[in-house]
C-alpha cells in the first residue's frame, strides 16, 4: 500500500515562533529554542525517534527482549550558513537481554534500510552509531 504525502502546515504567532500541525498533531517550533524546539532540534529529534522506533520494531519481532530503550544523538552543524548538520553520531543503549549482535544488526537495518528520516538527509552527511546492552 502506497504511503500518503505528509502534509504539515505552519501558523506563525510571534517573533521566531510557529504553531506546527499535521493530521491530528501539533507542536511548537521556535527558532530560539524558548517556547519549543528549534527546527534543527526537532529535525535530530525525528532522526533518532525513527532509528529508535526501527530498533524497537525490529528486536520485537525478533523476540529478543528489552525493557528500555534510548538514544543520544550529537550532531555536529556547519559553522556558515546554512547551518546544516554536517556529521550525526548516535549512540543506542538497550536494556534487557537482547543479543549485542541482534541489537546491532538492527540498529545496521535502520540506519542503511529503514530509516526513512535518514534517507531524505543529504547523502554527504557522516552518520556513525554506536550501541550498548544493557541487562
Amino acid at each position: 500500500m502506497p504511503k500518503p504525502p505528509v502534509v504539515a502546515k505552519l501558523a506563525w504567532k510571534h517573533s521566531l515562533v510557529f504553531d506546527a500541525v499535521s493530521g491530528a498533531h501539533s507542536m511548537v517550533l521556535d527558532g530560539d529554542s524558548h517556547e519549543g524546539p528549534s527546527p534543527m532540534q526537532a529535525l535530530a529529534f525525528a532522526i533518532a525517534g525513527c532509528l529508535c522506533m526501527d530498533v524497537a520494531a525490529i528486536l520485537a519481532k525478533g523476540r529478543h527482549p528489552f525493557h528500555g530503550l534510548r538514544c543520544e544523538i550529537v550532531a555536529e552543524r556547519a559553522q556558515e550558513h546554512p547551518h546544516r548538520f554536517t556529521s550525526v553520531a548516535m549512540s543506542v543503549i538497550v536494556e534487557g537481554q537482547a543479543p549485542a549482535d541482534a541489537v546491532e544488526r538492527a540498529v545496521q537495518l535502520s540506519r542503511e534500510k529503514y530509516c526513512s528520516v535518514w534517507h531524505s538527509m543529504r547523502q554527504d552527511v557522516a552518520l556513525t552509531t554506536s550501541f550498548l546492552v544493557v541487562p
